[in-house]
């Protein structure tokens, strides 16, 4: 007589019930992340409207000038909408964001759509070139640097690290723009005083964006990856006289990584801000240095959309950061989130 044998599962099939709750924690997790950012984007909102309208003097007559007639700077703040009232010109504030108007300049008459596609292709492509040279530099240096002193070794090179790094964050942006054009532009004569050109025209801008940001960095890479080192597992692998590269690498880099990208995009945010000033010295034709010019001839209906594009830059960047390290470690982060 047979015997019955009722044939299992095999191990390497996972129930769908099974799977659906493993990406519970992943869908509240980005649940979480999506409302802060759209509550957070709403505050932005609402702050840039109220701040530019907090400006002191009329936006129209600054734009006109002082001799134009009354009718003119009438029928110009009726056809803008300033007539309206202030809640009324918030609702169609937002009505003209959902709908990608952002108005009209009161300077050159020029849609702020138009001007704001022309002018964001050159802040990005400053702000990026500078990124990619923060952590080209900083990682490679911290590291470097981590474990050539690490356990109290070679203290020389510990305390010119920290001077040199000391010494550049305590620069601000615009000072170190100013030194740079004077040395390297006008006296030496190396390299483009001002403008955006061949690539030779980044290399000021870009050094003097990423100068304190290579300094931070590396700092905080010199500092993760002596921790790192100082674990038990870093130890063991250590005794097992494993090459360089595998020590390094495989095993100390994965962990410097997580502390590395949360600085990271305080780095990118910084850097996209910081431009505002760069970008004046060197009259680089981005909206960092629109956003002074408007500023100036309380043009608002730019000033409200730069103050977005930066503000809005930033949350992106976060949003980005948070999901790039609960990809990297989602034990510590989407649990604990």
């Amino acid at each position: 007589m047979t015997s019955l044998q009722v044939a299992e599962p095999p191990d390497e099939v996972t129930p769908p019930r099974a799977r659906l709750a493993g990406s519970r924690p992943w869908i509240a997790f980005l649940a979480r992340r999506l409302v802060r950012f759209l509550v957070s984007m709403f505050l932005l909102v609402t702050a840039s409207f109220a701040m530019v309208h907090a400006l002191p003097g009329d936006p129209v007559r600054d734009a006109l000038g002082v001799k134009a007639a009354p009718e003119v700077v009438a029928s110009t703040r009726q056809r803008l909408g300033l007539d309206h009232s202030l809640w009324q010109q918030y609702v169609d504030y937002l009505h003209g964001l959902f709908t990608f108007d952002l108005g009209t300049s009161l300077s050159s008459g020029t849609p702020v759509r138009e001007i704001m596609t022309q002018l964001v292709p050159p802040t990005l492509a400053l702000g990026g070139t500078a990124f990619l040279a923060t952590i080209c530099v900083s990682i490679p240096v911290g590291m470097a640097v981590g474990v050539a002193s690490r356990d109290g070794r070679r203290r020389g090179l510990h305390l010119s690290f920290a001077g040199v790094t000391g010494l550049l964050l305590s620069i601000p942006d615009y000072v170190l723009s100013v030194g740079l054009v004077f040395v390297l532009a006008v006296t030496l004569r190396a390299f483009p005083v001002a403008g955006q050109g061949g690539p030779a025209s980044y290399v000021l801008p870009v050094t003097a964006l990423a100068a304190g940001p290579v300094a931070y960095l590396a700092r905080i890479v010199r500092a993760e990856t002596q921790r790192v080192l100082a674990e038990e597992y870093m130890r063991t692998a250590r005794s097992k006289r494993l090459p360089a590269r595998l020590l390094y690498v495989r095993h100390a880099f994965p962990n410097i990584l997580t502390a590395t990208l949360t600085v990271s995009g305080l780095v990118l945010s910084s850097l996209i801000a910081g431009t505002v000033l760069v970008e004046s010295v060197f009259a680089w034709p981005g909206i960092g240095h629109e956003l002074v010019q408007s500023v100036l001839a309380t043009d608002f209906p730019v000033v409200q959309a730069v103050a977005l594009f930066f503000g809005s830059a930033v949350l992106l960047i976060n949003l980005a950061v948070d999901v790039v390290i609960a990809i990297v470690d989602p034990r510590s982060t989407i649990r604990e989130s």
